[in-house]
C-alpha cells in the first residue's frame, strides 16, 4: 500500500470477526513499532501478547460488560460533548469497550519504562518516555493496516492498571498506556465518519 493510502486506512475498528491473527504477523507489526524514536534510543518497551480468550477475559474483567443508554447519556452530558459528531463517535465507541477487546484475537498490552511518577512528572522532559510510546503505536497501527487489521485502544482506569499489576506481574516500573486490541475486522463494522480538515486552515507560516 501506498503510504498515504495507509494513512487514510487507518480507523479504528471496534468490531471484529472470528479469524486468528498469525504470530508471524503480529510480531512484524511490534517490530514496527520498535522502529519508532525515543529519547534516549533505548526503546524501554515490552509486549505481553494475549492470544488465549480466557485469560484476556481475565484480564479485561474489571471493565463493564455493558452500558445503559440512561448511562451512555450521562457520560456524553458529563463530556459536555456538543458537536453532533463527536456525540455520534462516543455512542458508538464507549457501549463497545469490553465487546472490542474480548471479540479481538489478539490483546497487546504495550508497557513503557517510567521511574519517575507519571501522573506527577517533575518537568516536561520527565514526560518523554511516555512521549516515545506513542509514536510506537502508531508505527503499530500503521503495520496493522497494511497487514488488513483493525486496531481499537482503550486507556485504563486505575482499578484496571492494578488489576493488570496483579495479573501479569510486570515489573513495577513498567507502565501500561493503553489496550490495544488487534484483529480483522466485521465486515459489515460501522466506522463514524470522519469530520473534513483543511489543512490550509491549520498551517500557520512563520507565525500564527
Amino acid at each position: 500500500m501506498d503510504f498515504y493510502d495507509v494513512v487514510k486506512s487507518r480507523r479504528t475498528i471496534r468490531e471484529f470477526c472470528d479469524k486468528k491473527v498469525d504470530k508471524e504477523i503480529i510480531e512484524r507489526i511490534l517490530s514496527a513499532g520498535l522502529m519508532a524514536p525515543t529519547n534516549d534510543h533505548l526503546r524501554n518497551w515490552e509486549f505481553v501478547v494475549i492470544l488465549e480468550k480466557e485469560i484476556i477475559e481475565k484480564i479485561i474483567s474489571p471493565l463493564p460488560k455493558t452500558i445503559s443508554k440512561k448511562e451512555l447519556d450521562s457520560v456524553i452530558e458529563t463530556w459536555e460533548v456538543g458537536a453532533p459528531f463527536q456525540k455520534e463517535m462516543y455512542e458508538n465507541a464507549i457501549p463497545k469497550q469490553y465487546k472490542m477487546l474480548i471479540q479481538s484475537e489478539c490483546l497487546i498490552l504495550p508497557f513503557f519504562k517510567q521511574e519517575s511518577p507519571l501522573l506527577k512528572p517533575e518537568n516536561l522532559s520527565a514526560l518523554n518516555n511516555f512521549a516515545s510510546i506513542w509514536c510506537c503505536l502508531e508505527n503499530i497501527m500503521l503495520a496493522a493496516t497494511v497487514e488488513n487489521l483493525g486496531c481499537a485502544m482503550r486507556i485504563p482506569f486505575e482499578k484496571e492498571t492494578e488489576h493488570i499489576f496483579e495479573t501479569i506481574k510486570h515489573p513495577k516500573e513498567y507502565f501500561m498506556p493503553c489496550y490495544l486490541a488487534i484483529g480483522y475486522p466485521l465486515s459489515n463494522n460501522r466506522t463514524p465518519e470522519q469530520i473534513k480538515q483543511n489543512i490550509k486552515e491549520k498551517i500557520h507560516y512563520n507565525k500564527w
